[in-house]
């Protein structure tokens, strides 16, 4: 289990199917108030920028290799057309988590 405090050392790493396509890279964390690590926030495609989205993905879909290894890339349970699927994260719209089987979820706690 990775804590709040090691969550911040996955920011800007590589995101993998486990067909090993690329998922994008980790930008973001979101925490609960108690400081549980609840999803992480994926920009998702695009290049340098430009057409580019960010998905929320629940803590629980993703799977951390060798955490201090900034090289081991973590794998998401879920396919392209899922992620595709998602709903785009804005940071002043609610929040919607894409779960571990692919089903949205509101992302209901106090943040």
């Amino acid at each position: 289990m990775i804590g709040a405090r090691e969550a911040h050392g996955v920011l800007g790493r590589d995101v993998r199917s486990p067909t090993d396509e690329d998922m994008g890279h980790i930008v973001d964390v979101i925490v609960d108030r108690a400081g549980v690590v609840r999803a992480a926030v994926i920009d998702f495609g695009g290049f340098l920028g430009v057409g580019s989205r960010k998905i929320v993905v629940d803590w629980n879909a993703l799977h951390f290799g060798r955490v201090a290894d900034k090289s081991d890339s973590i794998t998401l349970e879920l396919t392209k057309e899922q992620v595709n699927a998602a709903p785009e994260y804005k940071e002043d719209k609610p929040i919607v988590v894409l779960g571990a089987a692919g089903r949205l979820e509101p992302f209901e706690f106090e943040h």
